[in-house]
């Protein structure tokens, strides 16, 4: 057998990496091979269509193990469990406590309670707590900044009234006042100062954290992955490098930082984001000289994006937060937050939160994602793509370090110009369809109605209006552009689109479906057809049908013979429209014929100036 067996290995000899691009350049016939397979992504750096053994062997992180420095593998060495987190809005203390008690009864093993400044209170955190044994879950808090050593120490109170055992207690307290100067324009100088107090307040508690980098408001801003990494190293940096000044020591001060980051739908690149966000992190605290390795492992709360997240077609959000939810899982994340899919409209209800908490019970009792520790170690993909995230990423921080650290660069609005820019690009790549919002500027839903719901603003739970010397991030989601225009037209009124199907079977039923799916993004009713024999029996039908536009859908060497003649048989009883840019654009242009619909439109814009004509 074992003849046998190598026998059949040496007749099959491995190809070489000439030998699959030769190949490759075949099939191609001539087209460009960096212009066809290669991929550059938003991060700066090329993916190629394909890798190998030898493009891993120079790299340094397959060479690292589960548990060890630098972490690129994660925190861990027997296993890949997560926390299971659901945040909690702790405006009223015993509707926020009842609310705790019975989710931790459906799966979640971690709470963070968001309390309004002014309610801090020994009263308030006794109520809020009622029952719930905090030894055994893990407790998060987020309040005013200001309010956060006054928590922290009504907490230690509550703790050793109860009798805890420190070592056995996880949680946090977000306190995170950078984050109003990066995302409000904020100045929180007078704030930071409590930090060291902070941790001092909490040194004996060695798994509970009280410094957060909230890099997932980034996220939700529309920063690409690597801004997001490089930006939340800086943050970081930040934090400890004030901590170490006030006299804290290196392994407390790293001991006590945790990250809040966001994931996007690039499946894979999120996955190697966490990967070399941990490799980096070690690598800045190891600078710091802390005696103990695993001070340097990074502590990772990963929350699903907002940012892509629609009104309509909401049951996509999902999709979406479930391939997130799994890239994080797979990327060894301490614990996560999936936000319900109905965010966007409404405040989250029972059933969408269950939902949330489902998405990530799945993957831990179902697909068994919590058994497998860095399942995604000697991908040369996710190698390759881990090492080319932490490359870009290190030149982001260097760049904030040399602008005189994450703060002092936030202050002189450097880093939210760079953000700003990066969601007016990513805005108006979605208008022109070059990035996808499945159901909104692609495949909408052609007879979905808002029914009422409409965008929410979020807002600051601290609320005042302080004066803001500092440039703020300015940000809307993804699809918030399509969905004003289409809820617009909902409201005032709703046009008729109908496709005038003639001339050349596939090209016409291609032009129709684009077309449809084009003016169905500002909520148009469309109106598709099999075919017409001539156009003027088109036009009959279309005006019959009530239209108030016409879209000519034929192939480009027809429309020389079509076009004008439905033009001019029309005649300004309803918009025309041609489907595609013909070679023969310009004489249609000639004959008065000025919309045309392809993939080189700028979806909304176009969309918007048919609004304008039409009057609505």
């Amino acid at each position: 057998m074992s003849n046998n067996k190598e026998k059949l290995f040496s007749e099959f000899q491995a190809p070489t990496t000439q030998e699959w691009l030769d190949k490759i350049q075949v099939d191609l016939k001539g087209a460009d091979f960096n212009k066809k397979l290669v991929w550059r992504t938003n991060e700066g750096f090329n993916v190629q269509p394909f890798y190998r053994r030898e493009d891993v062997l120079k790299l340094k992180t397959p060479e690292a193990l589960p548990g060890e420095f630098p972490f690129v593998r994660g925190n861990k060495k027997n296993t890949n469990e997560w926390y299971v987190r659901q945040d909690i809005d702790a405006e009223d203390a015993v509707a926020a406590n009842a609310k705790a008690l019975d989710i931790l009864n459906k799966g979640v093993d971690s709470l963070c309670f968001r309390i309004p400044g002014q309610s801090v209170s020994a009263d308030f955190v006794s109520t809020l707590l009622k029952g719930i044994e905090c030894e055994y879950i893990e407790v998060n808090f987020r309040t005013c900044p200001r309010h956060s050593v006054e928590l922290a120490e009504l907490l230690k109170t509550y703790f050793e009234e109860k009798g805890y055992d420190k070592q056995k207690l996880v949680g946090s307290i977000e306190f995170d006042p950078i984050e109003k100067v990066v995302m409000k324009g904020k100045d929180v100088s007078a704030i930071l100062p409590e930090a060291s107090r902070l941790v001092e307040a909490l040194k004996d508690y060695p798994c509970f954290r009280c410094i957060t980098v909230d890099s997932s408001s980034l996220n939700n801003a529309g920063a690409y992955i690597v801004q997001e990494l490089g930006y939340a190293l800086s943050w970081g940096n930040e934090y400890m490098q004030l901590l170490t000044d006030a006299g804290i020591d290196a392994d407390l001060a790293a001991s006590k930082i945790k990250f809040n980051m966001g994931i996007s739908e690039n499946y894979f690149m999120e996955l190697a984001k966490f990967r070399a966000a941990r490799m980096l992190w070690a690598q800045i605290v190891k600078q710091y000289s802390p005696k103990d390795d695993s001070s340097c492992q990074m502590i990772v709360n990963a929350i699903t994006s907002t940012y892509n997240q629609t009104v309509f077609d909401s049951y996509v959000n999902l999709l979406r937060s479930q391939t997130e939810a799994m890239s994080a899982a797979l990327a060894g994340i301490h614990s996560m937050v999936v936000v319900p899919f109905d965010t966007p409209y409404e405040q989250p209800n029972d059933f969408s939160e269950r939902i949330a908490r489902n998405q990530q019970l799945l993957l831990k009792e179902e697909c068994h994602f919590g058994q497998v520790v860095d399942p995604g170690a000697g991908s040369y993909y996710i190698e390759h793509l881990t090492d080319s995230l932490a490359v870009e990423a290190w030149k982001i921080f260097l760049e904030a370090e040399d602008n005189g650290g994450f703060l002092q660069a936030s202050k002189d609005g450097k880093v939210q110009k760079i953000i700003n820019d990066t969601n007016i690009k990513r805005h108006g790549d979605a208008a022109k369809r070059k990035e996808f919002i499945l159901g909104t500027n692609q495949f909408p839903n052609f007879t979905e109605k808002s029914e009422g719901k409409e965008g929410r603003v979020q807002c600051c739970c601290c609320g005042g209006d302080d004066d803001q010397p500092f440039e703020a991030i300015r940000s809307s989601r993804l699809a918030a552009d399509f969905e004003e225009l289409r809820i617009h037209t909902e409201k005032t009124r709703v046009p008729v689109a109908f496709m005038l199907t003639i001339g050349n079977l596939a090209m016409r039923q291609a032009r129709a479906q684009f077309s449809c799916n084009f003016l169905a993004c500002a909520g148009y009713k469309v109106i598709d057809n099999l075919g017409f024999k001539t156009v003027e029996e088109g036009v009959d039908a279309a005006l019959e049908a009530g239209a108030d536009i016409v879209v000519i859908c034929s192939s480009d060497d027809e429309y020389a013979e079509y076009a004008i003649p439905a033009f001019k048989y029309l005649d300004g009883r309803a918009m025309f429209v041609v489907a595609g840019a013909p070679a023969c654009m310009e004489d249609l242009k000639a004959a008065g014929i000025e919309n045309f619909v392809h993939v080189r439109c700028n979806v909304l814009e176009t969309l918007k100036e048919y609004n304008a004509k039409l009057g609505i």
